[in-house]
């Protein structure tokens, strides 16, 4: 049997995974950092980029942080970040749509809406096209 880490990450918005994996992979601000179960206690921050979960059975699963905070005790990782997304979530076609939109409401000084809203619609997509071309990188 394989030792594996309870691992949570958590996105301002929900918490996006709570489970076990045998190894995690993040990109902290000193470089890219691999972590297995018992490891000695750690904290950093991390860097925008992808975070790789070693799941059982050989699965891996990935997700894209906007950067945070990773802490690591011996039988718990815990990921904090502002944002974060599942890879399997991200859908190009639709970030692409809504940096669109947002962008034409920005520029429509008649339309009758939050400046706030639009930008912050314009931010996430272009968080997601920003992802999708990180884990482009990271296929190749």
């Amino acid at each position: 049997m394989t030792m594996t880490v309870h691992v949570d990450i958590v996105s301002a918005e929900a918490e996006i995974f709570s489970g076990l994996a045998e190894m995690v992979i993040a990109p902290a601000v000193q470089g890219e950092v691999g972590i297995m179960p018992r490891h000695a206690q750690y904290i950093t921050q991390l860097n925008e980029g992808a975070i790789r979960l070693k799941l059982s059975n050989n699965k891996e699963e990935s997700f894209y942080v906007s950067g945070g905070m990773l802490e690591v005790q011996p039988h718990k990782i815990t990921v904090l970040s502002d944002t974060a997304l599942r890879a399997h979530d991200l859908d190009e076609k639709a970030a692409l749509e809504a940096k669109q939109n947002a962008e034409k409401l920005l520029t429509d000084k008649q339309a009758g809406f939050e400046c706030a809203k639009a930008q912050a619609e314009l931010a996430d997509a272009m968080l997601q096209l920003r992802a999708i071309e990180k884990f482009r990188k990271i296929k190749k």
